[in-house]
């Protein structure tokens, strides 16, 4: 792929001054980027910290209101900084006006970041492991912050929902623990690479401090639970600007509910087609039942795991490059990876900037589990890898001639990346890699729970009118459980774990079939405007070199209407 130069405009710089106060804000985000620096420090938690993000947002803007683009790039990025920054400042301004609470939810809130931020972090040298422990030192503040900003959202009258209060306490709880901290993962970590008594004698000292820390934030959160709503829902008004943040567009919330439950119906009957041709006559969770017996389908251990993901995503990696995608060489490697964590999610992290850090797919395996179907999946590896994420992410941070290092970075919308990745799961569909019915049916199932949190997230937050299957009326916690689990064949644990994520993430879940959904609806737009002249893969190329910009945003830059 040859790279074309471009000179940078004053744009460029606004929005690459933005990226460099951030990471200078939040060396938490620095090390998720992949930017050096920092590494030994953690966030400011406290609503101090907040108010200077909030500051930072509102100086930018001021900032872009004065620049006139240059070029097409220039517009682009006006439009997304703009949009990105304008739904941030409107939701900070929320919670610091004591509108809404600061955020607490059981998946990607400041106690799971302040956890995961060790996964990604070197872990080679001596001096890499000391810049660990340095940071390991610095958790107990950082939460004391936090719980500070909680303390300070609360005397405002803005405590989040019990549901989510207790469960984090839960989480702070077992990471407090000698028997379930992941921390303790460390220790072992620095032992497998052959570091001296003094380096692990200073990290074990850490990873207590740290676990100590956890300790006093679930402490402080049983607390707070007495002063917590019993309500999930946060309202329609937040929930709105929630979606606006997470899709990068505004979508009628009454017609997306209505289609998620059409969507759903129409998944539905396509998995009744695919248990047919499992065993005729069987039913969907007869067929799933079959599945996850087939020894054809099994993997024991996470070495095993581990492998077969890796070799997937390598083949989809050389079977894609060259005809259905441009892959630049640098993004045609990707690491597969075991997390250290075990909170059962799978997830990708991007490269850094000049790669030495390559893209990673992540699978946070629960503690005791071994063994694995992998017809339920192969859709995930799709997802995660090429032609999902890691495409998508790394031939954006390849682009570093054309865009800007905000544009490469750190413009990421949850309704585009989400979005294209379940978009990519339906392609490798279509183009014959999901022909095997226990792989076809894992994409399905993995389908029907995302077209599912469609209703039940919309549903519960807005306070929508529950399907007739589960008796209509107003939404509750036990409806949206039996909603769930009639429509998903996975671990208990693990359905769970999602409910009470959509009941404490509002907007977030949803983005990703809503997001396929807007893909799905630009890609026909360009077909019925160029008809015959059609191109797939060059409309992939297009949308893609884009980069991570909300949905509108895309729509208008692909259709030249910015």
């Amino acid at each position: 792929m040859t790279q074309q130069n471009r000179t940078q405009t004053q744009i460029d710089r606004i929005a690459e001054g933005h990226l460099d106060a951030v990471v200078a804000q939040s060396p938490m985000e620095a090390t998720f980027l992949g930017v050096p620096g920092q590494e030994d420090r953690i966030d400011d938690l406290s609503i101090e910290g907040l108010r200077a993000r909030r500051d930072l947002d509102a100086a930018t803007l001021e900032l872009l209101d004065r620049a006139a683009p240059g070029d097409d790039v220039d517009r682009v990025t006006a439009a997304a900084l703009r949009e990105r920054l304008g739904v941030e400042l409107q939701d900070l301004d929320l919670v610091l006006a004591g509108r809404a609470p600061v955020d607490l939810n059981v998946i990607a809130s400041a106690v799971q970041v302040v956890r995961d931020i060790f996964d990604l972090m070197a872990k080679e040298t001596a001096e890499q492991w000391r810049t660990i422990t340095a940071r390991l030192d610095a958790v107990p503040t950082a939460l004391e912050q936090y719980a500070s900003s909680l303390r300070w959202s609360a005397d405002q009258g803005q405590v989040p929902p019990r549901r989510q209060v207790d469960k984090v306490a839960e989480q702070c709880r077992d990471q407090a623990s000698d028997e379930s901290s992941t921390f303790d993962a460390l220790l072992q970590e620095a032992v497998d690479a052959g570091q001296s008594e003094d380096v692990r004698a200073d990290l074990t000292a850490a990873v207590a401090s740290a676990k100590t820390g956890f300790g006093a934030l679930a402490t402080f959160l049983e607390e707070l639970s007495a002063q917590a709503p019993e309500s999930d829902a946060c309202g329609r008004e937040i929930y709105q600007l929630r979606s606006r943040s997470f899709l990068g567009a505004t979508i009628d919330l009454e017609e997306t509910y209505r289609w998620g439950q059409e969507e759903l119906a129409r998944i539905t009957r396509m998995m009744e087609e695919t248990a047919e041709q499992i065993l005729p006559g069987a039913t969907v969770k007869e067929a799933v039942a079959i599945l996850d017996e087939a020894p054809a389908y099994q993997l024991e251990g996470t070495d095993a795991l581990r492998e077969w993901m890796q070799v997937k995503a390598d083949e989809a990696v050389t079977n894609l490059a060259d005809s259905h995608f441009d892959i630049p060489e640098p993004v045609r490697t990707i690491e597969c990876m075991i997390a250290p964590s075990q909170t059962g999610g799978i997830y990708y992290t991007g490269p850094s900037e000049d790669f030495s850090r390559p893209g990673r797919m992540w699978w946070s395996v629960p503690k005791g589990v071994t063994r694995f179907s992998t017809w339920r999946e192969l859709t995930t590896v799709y997802h995660e890898g090429v032609p999902g994420h890691h495409l998508q992410i790394g031939q954006t941070v390849y682009r570093s001639a054309h865009l800007n290092r905000w544009r490469r970075m750190a413009s990421w919308t949850s309704g585009h990346g989400e979005g294209w990745a379940l978009y990519s799961e339906w392609l490798m569909a279509d183009l014959g890699y999901m022909d095997d019915p226990g792989d076809r049916m894992g994409l399905l199932d993995g389908q029907s729970l995302r077209a599912a949190r469609v209703v039940i997230d919309i549903g519960v937050h807005c306070g929508f009118e529950a399907p007739a299957e589960v008796g209509g009326g107003g939404w509750t916690y036990d409806k949206a459980w039996e909603f769930l689990n009639n429509h998903v064949n996975m671990d208990e644990g693990f359905v769970r774990f999602e409910l009470d994520r959509y009941l404490g993430w509002p907007g977030q879940a949803p983005s990703y079939k809503i997001g396929e959904r807007l893909w799905l609806e630009l890609r026909e737009e360009c077909r019925r405007r160029e008809g015959e002249d059609f191109d797939l893969r060059a409309f992939h190329r297009r949308a893609l070199d884009i980069g991570g910009v909300g949905l509108d945003t895309l729509r208008a830059a692909v259709l030249d209407e910015l």
